[in-house]
C-alpha cells in the first residue's frame, strides 16, 4: 500500500486535506460551499477576473447562492474560501475537483477545450499525493483517454503517486427538494485505490456515494441520465403537437396518466429544451457511438423533436394573431421568461432565445421580461436585450404574450387580464378560463 495514497487518506479522514475546485460557475460554487460547511479550506480557481473579485469580496454573482453564505467563509479566520486566476497554486492543494463546461462545436460534436486545457495547466504543477476529479460531462473514455496520458508525463504512477476518478455532476439549479448533501455521487476511479479515494472525500459532503467499476462507467452513467430525460421529453412534446391537433390537452392527459402508481412517469412538454445538459449531453454519446460504428437513432430523433419545438411555437403564435385578423410581420410580441427554467437566473441554451431570434427573423417586434434576468445577450444569435417593464399600461399594447417560462413571481392571473392574447407554452394559465389564452 503506497505511502501517498495512506497519507491522503488520513488527511481526507482529518479534514486537513485542502481541496481546490477549477470553475466556478453553477457546478462549482455549490461544491465549493459543500466542503467549507464540512470544514475543509478550499481554493477556487476560474480564468474570469470578474468572478473571482466579486467572490473575494463575499459576494455572489448567482441568484439561488446568498452572498452572505460565501461572506461567512471568506470572513472566517483564516478564511476557509479564497478564489484565484492562479493555477500555480494547483500545487498547494491535494484535491482538485474539475467543472468546466463541455459545450458542442457549431457542427454538434464534442468541444472538450476547456477540459484539455484545464488538465494541462493541472499537468503542469501535479504533484505526488493529489487527488484530481472530473466532474463535467463528457463522453465514455475522456478521464483515461485525455486526463491520463497528460498526467502520466510527468513520470508518476497513477493509483500509488497520484490518483484520478471521474464523478458525475448532479446540480440542478433553483431545486429545493434534493441538495448536493442529499444526492447520491456516482464515483469510478482508473484504479481500486482511486476510487476509495474519491468516495472518501465524497463522501464527506454527500449522505450516499455509488462506487462503480471504472471512469467509463461513471462517464456514462451522466449521459445515461440526460438521455433519458431528452427522449421522455421528446415523446411528450410529439404528443403535444399531436393532442393539438387531434383536439385535446395533453397537460389533462399527463395529469390523468399520473394517477397510475406503477409503469408511468410524468414529464412535461415545453418550447424546447434549455440548460446546460439536456440540449448537449446526448449527443457526446452520438459523436463517441460513431467510433464504434453505431447510430443512436432515439437520440438523434429525440434531438430533432425537442429542436422543432421553437417552430412550433412560433406556428402557433402566428395562428393565433391570424385568427385576430394580425400578420406575424410587424406584431409586437412580448416573450415572457427568458430563462432555461423556472425561478432561475440562468440562460443557457434556453429555448427562449431561439423563440425570440425566430420571431424577429419573422418580422416581429420583440421584447422580452424577466424578473431575474436583466440583460439577454445571445453572442450566436447576435443580440443583446434589457428587459422590459412590466406594468398594465406596458402589457397592453403587445399583440401576444407568449409565456416562455413559467416563473413563480408571475401573476398569471392578471397578466391574462391585461393582455390582448396570451400564448401558453408551459401550462402556466391551466387555472384560469379566458377566451384569451392559446395554448402551445
Amino acid at each position: 500500500m503506497s505511502e501517498q495514497y495512506q497519507n491522503l487518506l488520513q488527511r481526507i479522514n482529518k479534514k486537513s486535506a485542502r481541496v481546490g475546485i477549477i470553475g466556478l460557475g453553477y457546478v462549482g460554487l455549490p461544491i465549493v460551499l459543500r466542503f467549507c460547511e464540512e470544514g475543509y479550506r478550499v481554493i477556487g480557481f476560474d480564468v474570469d477576473p470578474g468572478k473571482i473579485k466579486y467572490l473575494n469580496k463575499g459576494r455572489s454573482y448567482i441568484k439561488h447562492i446568498p452572498s452572505e453564505r460565501i461572506a461567512a467563509l471568506v470572513k472566517k479566520k483564516p478564511p476557509l474560501f479564497s478564489a484565484t486566476t492562479d493555477m500555480s497554486l494547483l500545487s498547494k492543494v491535494d484535491a482538485v475537483i474539475i467543472c468546466v463546461p463541455t459545450p458542442l462545436s457549431d457542427k454538434r460534436e464534442p468541444d472538450l477545450t476547456y477540459v484539455e486545457s484545464t488538465a494541462k495547466e493541472i499537468a503542469k504543477y501535479l504533484r505526488a499525493g493529489q487527488l484530481i476529479s472530473l466532474e463535467s460531462t463528457t463522453y465514455p473514455g475522456t478521464t483515461e483517454e485525455l486526463l491520463l496520458p497528460l498526467f502520466k508525463k510527468k513520470g508518476l504512477k497513477v493509483g500509488s503517486d497520484f490518483f484520478l476518478v471521474f464523478s458525475p455532476e448532479r446540480e440542478d439549479p433553483g431545486r429545493i427538494d434534493f441538495t448536493i448533501r442529499t444526492t447520491p455521487k456516482v464515483v469510478g476511479g482508473i484504479t481500486k485505490k482511486c476510487v476509495i479515494l474519491g468516495s472518501a472525500i465524497y463522501s464527506k459532503i454527500v449522505t450516499t456515494v455509488v462506487p462503480v467499476s471504472s471512469t467509463r462507467v461513471a462517464e456514462m452513467t451522466k449521459l445515461l441520465e440526460n438521455i433519458y430525460r431528452s427522449v421522455n421529453i421528446a415523446l411528450v412534446n410529439e404528443l403535444k403537437m399531436l393532442c393539438d391537433r387531434m383536439g385535446m390537452d395533453i397537460w389533462e392527459v399527463i395529469e390523468a396518466s399520473k394517477t397510475k402508481p406503477f409503469g408511468f412517469q410524468a414529464f412535461y412538454p415545453g418550447p424546447g429544451l434549455g440548460g446546460h445538459c439536456i440540449p448537449i449531453d446526448p449527443f457526446y454519446l452520438t459523436w463517441k457511438a460513431r467510433e464504434y460504428d453505431f447510430s443512436t437513432r432515439f437520440i438523434e430523433l429525440a434531438g430533432e423533436i425537442n429542436a422543432h419545438m421553437p417552430y412550433y411555437v412560433i406556428q402557433r403564435v402566428m395562428e393565433a394573431l391570424n385568427e385576430q385578423g394580425k400578420s406575424m410581420n410587424g406584431a409586437k410580441v412580448l416573450v415572457l421568461g427568458v430563462a432555461y427554467k423556472k425561478n432561475v437566473d440562468d440562460l443557457r441554451e434556453s429555448p427562449s432565445l431561439e423563440l425570440i431570434r425566430i420571431l424577429r427573423d419573422k418580422g416581429a417586434k420583440v421584447d422580452y421580461h424577466d424578473p431575474l434576468i436583466p440583460v439577454a445577450i445571445s453572442h450566436r444569435r447576435g443580440f443583446k436585450m434589457h428587459s422590459t417593464t412590466l406594468n398594465k399600461r406596458t402589457i397592453g399594447k403587445y399583440d401576444c404574450v407568449l409565456i416562455a417560462t413559467d416563473h413563480s413571481s408571475y401573476d398569471y392571473k392578471w397578466i391574462v387580464e391585461n393582455s390582448q392574447m396570451v400564448v401558453d407554452t408551459r401550462n402556466a394559465t391551466s387555472r384560469i378560463k379566458n377566451n384569451k389564452i392559446v395554448k402551445a
